[in-house]
């Protein structure tokens, strides 16, 4: 079974320049394809999770046109809200258009859900991957400024690995508003909201999980319980204690949630929501990791609960890894692959190439974004299969990194607006 999404042959160059030129759309709509069933062997990674709730349409909706290889691309919003798009496989941009701007983005690979403090403004790059769990469909479209939720305050949103099926989850810190999407709808071009909850307000979180969706509630204001729903907003009756909830990724295996003293692992299991504890080792040093990252849907996930404090947790052993890093960092983020790599962002704008094993250095760079650390302009760091990819705000650059080959710098591309927030999008 294929652990990850292929990456397509292309020339590597160093220090490459993009041209401008417009995105074209290539091929034509698919012809439907047989012979997907999923293993029968993965019963925490349920084929169920990935299916495409519209029938055997594999990830496909009209208009999109299915194609050979996954159409990768860095997707960046600037300060000002413009949305350019880079296609790493041409090393073509096109401009997508302006949202407000915003102050903080998420993405699922395919969406960039941008906060711009009065809601959430959605973007499609019109490029994704579908995975069918044992092998993946790769699509694209018109890219499109699908509009906004509104909201009071610092959104927090939560997203799965499924572009066309399932829910996008939006805490509103300021109203307390608790929001569901649905990311079916989206991939239609339509911002629906399976639910709105009321809640006191409060830097919180709503997670989905499959046909459902865990929710904070707080006490005194910080959140302290997560709550079972279904989305279509109606209560399960599940509530797990979660103190000061921060952080959510969705892995193979299933979401998980930061606590104070460990993670919540939420899955469906018999059509039920499960949620499973997984606590810090007792030798653990004080402190708990507030946000996670890992090459997109491998069940390792990486955080920092220090600037050398690394932390990795495998959902599928259900066990944490306690790891020293060499030097001061600001972001890690899991490969997962067979050479155990971990990759690493240090305070001086160094990309660190670690062992997961024991946390030793492996390869590292030159200081590629002193200057955007410096001037407080955040990095992003992203891994995939092949390749990881360094915004440089300040600088104006983006970075391609083979982290395999002592982490050379493969490409160099020179932007003429700021990537302030970025996404590898079409995985």
């Amino acid at each position: 079974m294929s652990d990850s999404k292929a990456l397509p042959t292309i020339e590597r160059k160093d220090a490459v320049r993009f041209r401008v030129i417009s995105l074209a759309l290539t091929g034509a709509l698919a012809l439907g394809l047989a012979g997907c069933a999923a293993p029968a062997d993965t019963p925490a990674e349920s084929a169920d999770s990935n299916a495409d709730s519209t029938g055997d349409g594999h990830g496909a909706i009209a208009g999109a046109a299915e194609v050979a290889e996954p159409q990768l691309g860095l997707t960046w919003i600037d300060p000002a809200g413009m949305v350019t798009h880079l296609d790493l496989l041409d090393e073509s941009t096109s401009e997508i258009g302006t949202i407000d701007a915003p102050a903080a983005m998420t993405t699922d690979g395919r969406y960039l859900f941008a906060d711009t403090g009065a809601g959430v403004e959605i973007v499609d790059s019109g490029v994704w991957t579908w995975d069918h769990v044992d092998h993946f469909h790769y699509y694209r479209a018109k890219p499109l400024l699908l509009g906004g939720v509104e909201g009071d305050g610092t959104a927090t949103v939560a997203t799965t690995n499924s572009s066309t099926n399932g829910g996008t989850g939006i805490s509103f810190a300021d109203s307390g508003d608790a929001v569901l999407l649905s990311t079916e709808a989206l991939s239609k071009g339509e911002i629906r909201e399976q639910f709105r909850l009321e809640r006191e307000p409060h830097d919180g979180l709503v997670v989905p999980v499959g046909s459902f969706a865990l929710v904070t509630e707080p006490v005194d204001g910080v959140g302290a319980t997560l709550a079972g729903y279904t989305d279509g907003g109606e209560p399960t009756g599940l509530e797990e204690p979660c103190a000061a909830p921060a952080g959510t990724i969705t892995t193979r295996v299933g979401a998980v949630i930061g606590c104070a003293d460990g993670a919540l692992l939420a899955h469906v299991d018999d059509g039920e929501l499960v949620v499973e504890r997984i606590p810090y080792p007792a030798d653990a040093p004080a402190g708990a990791v507030s946000s996670f990252d890992n090459r997109e849907g491998r069940p390792t996930i990486a955080g920092l609960a220090s600037p050398t404090d690394i932390r990795l947790l495998d959902t599928r052993a259900r066990t944490w890894t306690l790891l020293t890093a060499p030097t001061p960092l600001v972001h890690v983020t899991a490969v997962d692959d067979e050479d155990e790599h971990l990759l690493a962002l240090t305070e001086d704008g160094r990309m660190l190439v670690l062992s997961a094993a024991d946390g030793s250095l492996l390869a590292q760079t030159e200081p590629l974004v002193a200057a955007s650390l410096a001037a407080g302009a955040a990095p992003v760091l992203i891994a995939d299969q092949h390749r990881a990819y360094l915004s440089a705000p300040v600088e104006k650059q983006l970075f391609e990194i083979d982290y395999a080959d002592g982490a050379r710098l493969a490409r160099t591309f020179d932007t003429t607006t700021e990537p302030a927030f970025v996404a590898e999008t079409g995985r």
